[in-house]
């Protein structure tokens, strides 16, 4: 007779216990088999995915649950770009060894956000690894037929429009590295706070997505930078953008940080990590997106105009004279 530990590897006793009691959608059979099924409901199913690596996306003392939410929420973040409602998500772990004291405040972290969102675990794959700590998701939403919005469709005169504030979460990651920035709020431990957790965990505008889909022309999630995020949102559309700088929506930790020359304005539209939705929106349906995203309880900024042509966005400062910016966005490569 076989013994029954003998069939259960360390990946499976792993899976069982931190990951399958939050594969609750039916379609996931509790993660016992190699695939699941997601009902798409007469709807089209959007898939994104992205990654996050130890030293790069995180850092290496980052608390677990933390990294567990900013691996999920990067992925609803575009989700709610694309106008989409979350489904599930499929979840990938490259650990370097079976950790319980960093397992389990991860998976704590990453049900409770499933929960949250209504983007339930539907399987996924744990491997080992020498080298840095990797977290791969890909996650799956819901949109009519039709109705996902791309990055192409802007045209001239759209408006371009912000959620939240930009550039907390390049600050924060100051902070972390103890930089000018945290030498500057040594004493405000309130702002510190506040940037190191928009960098830590991303605020996704899920509740946005409806009103993104019913009135975007184009729009994408501000993942590597605002500049660079509007650049390629530009390029697929083919067309340009105007943005006055002074409208850019900022927290108030950084706009004094600005004013105070702490922090430039490069380091603001470049850093990345926002997560916010940049779209652009037809000048005859702005009041209709504002009134729906007041309703949703998210804030939006309109910051500047998609114009025709094909040269890169310009930002302007308060004289109208365009602001020089040696780097756009961030780039792995």
């Amino acid at each position: 007779m076989t013994d029954p530990k003998q069939t259960t590897s360390g990946e499976d006793s792993l899976i069982a216990r931190y990951f399958r009691p939050l594969a609750t959608a039916p379609g996931a059979f509790g993660l016992v088999d190699d695939a699941a099924i997601l009902q798409a409901g007469g709807g089209e199913i959007v898939v994104t995915t992205d990654a996050i690596v130890e030293g790069v996306h995180f850092l290496p003392d980052d608390p677990p649950d933390t990294i567990a939410r900013k691996a999920l929420r990067v992925n609803l973040s575009d989700l709610a770009a694309k106008g989409a409602s979350p489904a599930g998500f499929v979840l990938t772990l490259a650990l370097r060894t079976q950790d319980d004291d960093w397992l389990a405040p991860f998976a704590r972290a990453l049900g409770e956000d499933a929960g949250l969102f209504g983007c339930p675990l539907l399987g996924g794959d744990t491997v080992s690894t020498p080298g840095p700590v990797m977290i791969s998701v890909t996650a799956f939403g819901r949109v009519a037929p039709g109705k996902m919005v791309r990055r192409s469709g802007a045209a001239p005169g759209d408006r371009i429009v912000v959620t939240g504030t930009i550039g907390d979460a390049a600050l924060g990651l100051e902070i972390l590295k103890g930089g000018a920035v945290a030498t500057a709020l040594a004493r405000d431990a309130a702002a510190s706070q506040m940037l190191v957790g928009r960098y830590r965990v991303p605020q996704p505008r899920n509740a946005l997505a409806q009103a993104v889909g019913d009135h975007a022309s184009a729009a994408m999630d501000v993942s590597d930078g605002l500049a660079g995020d509007l650049a390629k949102l530009c390029a697929a559309s083919q067309v340009s953008a105007v943005i006055d700088a002074q409208s850019i929506p900022l927290s108030a930790p950084a706009a004094v940080l600005l004013a105070e020359g702490t922090a430039g304005i490069e380091a603001i539209v470049s850093g990345g990590d926002d997560y916010e939705i940049l779209c652009a929106i037809p000048e005859a349906g702005f009041t209709a997106f504002a009134q729906a995203a007041r309703l949703a309880g998210v804030a939006v900024t309109s910051i500047g105009s998609v114009i025709s042509g094909t040269s890169v966005p310009r930002f302007l400062d308060t004289k109208g004279s365009q602001i020089a910016l040696k780097r756009l966005s961030y780039s792995h490569f």
